[in-house]
C-alpha cells in the first residue's frame, strides 16, 4: 500500500472546535444526549461532512450516516465511527475521537484522491453514554437488535422528556428505519480509558474484544433504630450488612484479578440520619472480567456472600441481576486488518481487551468489528481532564484509515 497518511493538525483543530461546543471549565465537554449542544455538535459534523463531498442521512433513532461514494454502490460501505454525546463532565476526546478520525479518513482519502471500490461511511450513534437516557448504546442497541425502536423512542430523562420527542425538538427524528442499513464492517477508534497502553509506552492498542459484565441491584432491609440507646448487640444495621458486602465485591475482584473488576458505585442509606441507625441500604454492583468462565465464578462468589449475609438473620438481604453481557470477541480479520496497519506504520502495539462499553461491542453481534485504542494520559476518562496528545491520535487516526483501505478497496 502506498504512502498513506492523514492530517494530524487538522484532525487537532477538528477535536477543539467540537469541544467548544458545551465546554466546561475545566475544558471539557457537557453535551447530553439531545440537548441544544447535541444538536449544535451534529448540525457541525453534518456540516463537515457535506464540505468534504458526503451524503448525509439519520435514521428514526437519530444515528446519523456520512458516505462517501465508491466504486461499487451496491457494495455495502466499510464504516466506522462513534459518538458525539458526552457525559456532564466528560473530556474532548471520549467518542467524539472516533467520530472525528473517520471524518478525517475520509479528507485525506479526497487530498490523496484515492477512489475506493466499496463506499466509505462514517456514523454518530444516538445517547452511547447514557447520562441522560437509560440505558447506554441505545442507538447501537436498536440498530444490532437488542431493543426497541418505540422502547427506546418512550425513554425518559429526569425531567420527564422522551428519547423519542427530543429527536422530534432537535430535527434528529429521520425516516429511515434503525437497523435496515448493511455494513460490510466497523471500525471505532477510541481513547483507551485506561492506563495500560501508557504504561507500556504503546501508541496502537488492537482491540480483540470486550469485557463481559454483570449488573447488579442489591437492597439490604434491617430496623431503623435509635443510634444512642440501641445497643450493639440487638442492632439490626443494613448499613455495616451492606458495608461488609462490599468488602466482598472487592475481594471477588482481587481474587480473579488483573483482568476482573468490580464497583459498588452507588449507594443510598435510609433514612440517611446522622443518628438514627440505617435500616435500609441500596447499593449496585458491576463487575466484569474477559474471561467468561472467570466471570461465572465472580458471579457465584457474590451471589454466595449475599446468602453469607442472610444466614446471620440481622438483615434480610435481597439482590436481582439487572444485566448480564458475555464476553465478546471481534472479527478475526478486522482485528487482523488493525493490528497489520499498526505494524505497516511502524507503530507500537499491543493486543488489549476493551473494558468500557462501546457502541463497536454491540454491533459486533451482527457485523464484522475492530476497534483501536490509543493512549490518554493517566487512563483518565469521563472527566474534564481527560488527554490525549495529537501525535497518538494522529496514529491511530492513520490506523483506522489503513484498516478501513484493507476492506474497501479490492487487490490488484
Amino acid at each position: 500500500m502506498r504512502n498513506l497518511r492523514v492530517d494530524g493538525d487538522r484532525l487537532w483543530a477538528s477535536l477543539m472546535e467540537m469541544g467548544e461546543i458545551g465546554e466546561t471549565e475545566k475544558g471539557g465537554s457537557c453535551r447530553l444526549a439531545l440537548t441544544d449542544l447535541d444538536k449544535e455538535g451534529r448540525d457541525l459534523f453534518v456540516r463537515w461532512c457535506e464540505e468534504a463531498g458526503c451524503t448525509v442521512t439519520w435514521d428514526d433513532m437519530g444515528n446519523i450516516f456520512a458516505r462517501r461514494p465508491g466504486r461499487d454502490p451496491n457494495r455495502a460501505p466499510i464504516a466506522c465511527g462513534s459518538h458525539l454525546d458526552t457525559q456532564p463532565k466528560g473530556g474532548k476526546f471520549d467518542g467524539v475521537y472516533g467520530v472525528l478520525a473517520g471524518l478525517e479518513v475520509i479528507r485525506s482519502l479526497n487530498d490523496m484522491e484515492i477512489e475506493t471500490d466499496a463506499p466509505i461511511e462514517v456514523s454518530v450513534w444516538t445517547n452511547e453514554e447514557g447520562a441522560r437516557f437509560a440505558p447506554s448504546m441505545i442507538g447501537s442497541g436498536v440498530f444490532q437488535g437488542t431493543y426497541s425502536t418505540e422502547y427506546a423512542h418512550g425513554t425518559a430523562d429526569l425531567d420527564g422528556l422522551t428519547l423519542g420527542d427530543e429527536l422530534a425538538r432537535i430535527g434528529y427524528l429521520g425516516k429511515e428505519k434503525c437497523g435496515d442499513r448493511t455494513f460490510g464492517a466497523f471500525f471505532e477508534a477510541h481513547i483507551e480509558q485506561g492506563p495500560i497502553l501508557e504504561a507500556e509506552g504503546k501508541t496502537i492498542g488492537v482491540v480483540t474484544g470486550g469485557q463481559g459484565l454483570g449488573w447488579y441491584d442489591v437492597t439490604v432491609t434491617g430496623q431503623d433504630s435509635h443510634a444512642g440507646t440501641t445497643p450493639m448487640t440487638v442492632r439490626r444495621d443494613a448499613m455495616m450488612a451492606a458495608a461488609r458486602l462490599c468488602l466482598s465485591v472487592e475481594a471477588i475482584a482481587v481474587k480473579y484479578g488483573p483482568q476482573g473488576v468490580a464497583t459498588v458505585g452507588q449507594l443510598v442509606v435510609s433514612p440517611n440520619s446522622r443518628n438514627t441507625v440505617p435500616g435500609e441500604v441500596t447499593f449496585t454492583v458491576d463487575m466484569r472480567h474477559p474471561d467468561i468462565e472467570m466471570l461465572k465464578g465472580m458471579d457465584a462468589e457474590l451471589h454466595a456472600a449475599v446468602d453469607a449475609e442472610r444466614l446471620k438473620e440481622i438483615v434480610s438481604v435481597e439482590m436481582e441481576r439487572v444485566a448480564y453481557e458475555m464476553p465478546m470477541i471481534f472479527d478475526e480479520a478486522c482485528v487482523d486488518a488493525v493490528r497489520d496497519a499498526a505494524e505497516s506504520c511502524g507503530y507500537s502495539h499491543r493486543d488489549i481487551a476493551s473494558g468500557a462499553g462501546h457502541d463497536a461491542c454491540f454491533l459486533s453481534h451482527i457485523l464484522p468489528v475492530g476497534m483501536i485504542f490509543v493512549p490518554c494520559a493517566d487512563g483518565i476518562s469521563h472527566n474534564e481532564t481527560e488527554a490525549a496528545t495529537p501525535e497518538d491520535l494522529a496514529a491511530g487516526c492513520e490506523v483506522l484509515l489503513r484498516a478501513m483501505l484493507s476492506r474497501a478497496v479490492d487487490e490488484a
